[in-house]
This record gives C-alpha cells, sequence and structure tokens, in this order.
C-alpha cells in the first residue's frame, strides 16, 4: 500500500524528530507566510487592559500588521472602542467573527448586545457571538444567555449566531447548542495539562466532541494556542520550541481538513497575567512591542 504523498500529518501530525530550532523556524515561517484562516484581535498594548479606551490609530496599527497573514479577524467585545475593529477589518478586505463580552454588569451586557446589534446591521459581522465562556465562568445561567441569543437572532436574520465557549460545555448544553446556527468552540490542550507530544491528537478529540455535540452544525474553533515561555500547567510546558511546532501542526491540520480555525492570539499582552498567571503574556504571535516573535524580524507591513 502506498503513502498518500498529499497528506503532510501523521496521526500524531508533523514527525519533529532530528528538526533543530533552525528547522524548526524555517517550517515556521514557511507555514505562517501561506497565512492562516483567522486570528483573534489583541488591541490592549503595554499598560492597557480591559476597561480602558482603545484609540483608533492603534486598533488600525495592529490591523495593517495582521492583515499579510490572515483572511478573518474576531474580535471578542463591542464596547470600549472595540466596537470600531469590525468596520476597520473589512476595510481591509478581511471578515468578521463579531463578538459581544457578556458578564454579571447587566448595563454592560446591555451596551455590548446594543452595540453587538448595530455593528452588525451596519454589514461589519460575517459571524456573530453571544457571549465568550459565560457558562463556564458562572457569569450567566443558561436561561439567561439563550435569552440574550433569541434577542440577537431576531434582530439579525441571515446572519450566523453562536456562542464561544470550551468544547465540552456543548457537549451538556442541548439547549444553547439548538440556539445557535453556528458551533464557536475554544479548544486548548494547553489548558487541560496535555504534553506537546499528545496535544494533536488530543486537540483532533476535542474537535470531533463539538462535532458531535453540534448534532450537524458546523463548528469553528474560535481560539487555540500555545504559549511559547511562563512556566507550565500540569504536563504542558511553556516554550518557543513547543510554540512552534503546535503552530505547524494546527495550521496544517486546518489546512488538509478545512477546518475554520481561529489561532490565539496575534500580540502578547501582559494585562492577562492577573488571571492567567505567568503563561497569559505570551500567547501572541507578535510580541508586546508588536514585533514577530521567534524569527527576529519585524512583520511585513
Amino acid at each position: 500500500m502506498s503513502a498518500r504523498k498529499e497528506k503532510l500529518l501523521s496521526l500524531y501530525g508533523v514527525n519533529f524528530s532530528g528538526k533543530n530550532y533552525d528547522e524548526l523556524l524555517s517550517m515556521y515561517k514557511n507555514t505562517l507566510n501561506k497565512g492562516v484562516h483567522g486570528l483573534c484581535m489583541s488591541p490592549y498594548e503595554e499598560g492597557q487592559q480591559p476597561g480602558d479606551q482603545l484609540s483608533r490609530g492603534q486598533i488600525e496599527r495592529r490591523l495593517d500588521i495582521m492583515k499579510p497573514y490572515t483572511q478573518w479577524v474576531r474580535t471578542f467585545s463591542c464596547t470600549e472602542g472595540n466596537e470600531r475593529i469590525p468596520e476597520m477589518v473589512k476595510q481591509r478586505g478581511m471578515r468578521t467573527l463579531v463578538g459581544a463580552w457578556l458578564g454579571t454588569d447587566a448595563k454592560i451586557n446591555e451596551q455590548e448586545i446594543t452595540n453587538l446589534i448595530e455593528v452588525a446591521k451596519q454589514g461589519y459581522a460575517d459571524i456573530v457571538a453571544v457571549g465568550n465562556e459565560v457558562l463556564y465562568r458562572e457569569d450567566l445561567s443558561e436561561q439567561e444567555l439563550l435569552k440574550f441569543i433569541k434577542r440577537v437572532k431576531e434582530e439579525l436574520p441571515g446572519i450566523p449566531v453562536g456562542y464561544v465557549d470550551a468544547y465540552y460545555e456543548f457537549c451538556n448544553r442541548s439547549k444553547v447548542v439548538d440556539a445557535c446556527d453556528v458551533i464557536l468552540a475554544n479548544c486548548y490542550p494547553f489548558w487541560e495539562g496535555c504534553s506537546l507530544e499528545d496535544s494533536f491528537l488530543y486537540m483532533k478529540d476535542m474537535y470531533r466532541r463539538a462535532l458531535m455535540a453540534g448534532k450537524g452544525k458546523k463548528v469553528i474553533i474560535t481560539e487555540t494556542g500555545w504559549p511559547n515561555a511562563g512556566g507550565g500547567f500540569y504536563g504542558a510546558e511553556a516554550s518557543a520550541a513547543n510554540a512552534l511546532k503546535y503552530f505547524i501542526n494546527a495550521q496544517q491540520w486546518s489546512k488538509e481538513e478545512g477546518i475554520e480555525m481561529f489561532y490565539f492570539s496575534s500580540f502578547d499582552e501582559s494585562w492577562k497575567t492577573s488571571t492567567e498567571g505567568g503563561v497569559g503574556a505570551y500567547w501572541g504571535i507578535w510580541d508586546k512591542d508588536e514585533k514577530l516573535k521567534y524569527i527576529g524580524e519585524k512583520s511585513k507591513v
């Protein structure tokens, strides 16, 4: 039986055995330069955090850096200047997955949903996400979330509406699955303590479980990634080599299997250490100074 030459991935992903760091860098650069389906937007500059107002200039600068590498941009919020991002993405010929950030503050939730609907009605949203991991965080009840989803769907006929959460949340949330047009699943082998060696198989199983929960609906991986520094989490180790390998595997799989995937994240953001510990600041493809990481060169702008 002959090997399938068109497929680069084995069951465990790309064979990295015998590859030195320079060879990994070359593979990474080649993969990145071919482009990815989507990137998660990281808008906050050093010293900023959620709650700070974003300027038009910083958004435009970061989008210009991202543009050569991606077709889609995912946003997380529709307040504090985040609501400006989708229009600027569209001006650059890219597509948008626009999110409303929901939490425990009813007033903020109302503003997020109102702005999400307005942004979409202006033609700046290709897909909308009503909330991100609010069930995982227990910020809202399932019934409260369903009311928001129903409201947005009624206001935005013709635009796919979904909800973002960890893949396993959908396995026990049939009402949420039924309410969504598309399943938006976050898949993080790192945050489940999985070693890099087993991470590719583990991610594929995460996606499979989301597909099964989705009852035939499209599943989009809305976040996945691997930090390059900051420590470890059980069997998962943050390192530059592991971040390179994970990115290569994820992107090759996305392309070979036609899986829509948003990589997390575009830029390092130091404020995330407050909730994620040391690794929180090191998920980006670009560093906090907006320089392309690993390969020692500035981004192509």
